[in-house]
């Protein structure tokens, strides 16, 4: 059985000459692109290469991160495109009502009515507070920010998500 592992971001493109490269983040917890901190590619279904964070720095919106012992772009640029991640074990606990987007993403959407109305396919992270993207039969998505006043109830293990929209958040 091969160990779970997360997506904690993506590899988007190198950053200069030696050895940068620029990630996409998807992930809340910005404390794992700290200096020493080891994350994982996957060059294949098999092979999770361990990679040493070196460096990490903020530009333009995205993280910039060094790996130890690959200072030139030629170390890195066969890297892009794939995705960091991190082992099961690497999570951190999370509090009440906190999840992680693995965990939201696929869940199926529901009013208090028990009318089904989608399953979640994406988060977003604008700002205040995440908005999930609702994938819904035969109509374009919804955006349902996660706050308090919509997001009823989250049942992680039923994959089950209750909502009270509202006015307008579906038309």
């Amino acid at each position: 059985m091969t160990e779970k592992m997360f997506n904690i971001g993506r590899i988007i493109n190198t950053h200069g000459v030696r050895g940068e490269v620029k990630i996409k983040r998807i992930t809340d917890f910005a404390e794992r692109f700290q200096a020493g901190e080891t994350v994982y590619i996957k060059e294949n279904e098999e092979t999770a290469i361990p990679l040493i964070i070196a460096h990490h720095r903020i530009h333009k919106g995205f993280d910039l991160l060094t790996f130890e012992g690959m200072d030139n772009i030629n170390d890195v640029e066969k890297y892009k495109g794939l995705y960091l991640q991190i082992h099961e074990e690497q999570q951190a606990e999370l509090e009440e009502n906190e999840y992680y987007y693995h965990e939201i993403i696929g869940c199926k959407v529901y009013t208090a009515a028990d009318e089904e109305l989608g399953t979640i396919k994406e988060i977003l992270a604008p700002g205040a507070n995440d908005v999930w993207v609702l994938q819904r039969a035969g109509k374009k998505d919804a955006y349902i920010p996660y706050i308090e006043s919509v997001v009823k109830r989250v049942d992680v293990e039923e994959k089950r998500i209750m909502i009270e929209p509202m006015e307008g958040l579906l038309d």
